[in-house]
């Protein structure tokens, strides 16, 4: 019996979460723009994040359409060194510069910057591992900046 009100108990809890993805086709509504066209340069790996997340704007049709240009890049600097001149820690910066034309006009460009600050590793894999991660991340964040600066773009 005492399982059973658990089970109900986590039943309702869970199911009422409110959870919804944020660049889901039910949220789109919310964004009052589409994409006609993305043109990409640079990096090869931030550019396939930013079109994987831009893709659902290129679905719908609306009022709003804009012809993007995006070139991005990504660097490692190293800010930190010990005393034996080993590399300590990095900053990993990645830039987004878009062009937006709308209605065969320029109409607006900008640059997103994210960057993030880690800990050198002993282990070489491991690093490269987690710069990759950190990368994915940036990008994930650089592209939500961008989207939203799209839809407040009058």
């Amino acid at each position: 019996m005492f399982q059973k009100k658990i089970i109900f108990l986590l039943l309702l809890l869970l199911s009422s979460c409110g959870y919804e993805a944020i660049h889901s086709k039910k949220n789109l509504i919310k964004y009052n723009f589409s994409i006609d066209s993305i043109n990409f340069i640079g990096d090869r790996n931030i550019n396939i994040k930013i079109k994987e997340k831009l893709n659902n704007y290129m679905l719908d049709k609306k009022d709003k359409s804009f012809v993007l240009k995006i070139s991005s890049t990504s660097e490692r600097v190293i800010t930190a060194k010990n005393t034996a001149g080993n590399t300590t820690s990095f900053k990993k910066t990645i830039s987004i510069n878009v062009d937006v034309i709308k209605n065969d006009k320029f109409k607006n460009s900008f640059v997103i910057t994210e960057n993030f600050n880690y800990n050198n590793t002993a282990d070489k894999f491991d690093l490269k591992r987690y710069e990759r991660e950190i990368k994915n991340n940036l990008t994930i964040s650089a592209t939500n900046r961008l989207i939203f600066k799209l839809s407040n773009i009058q």
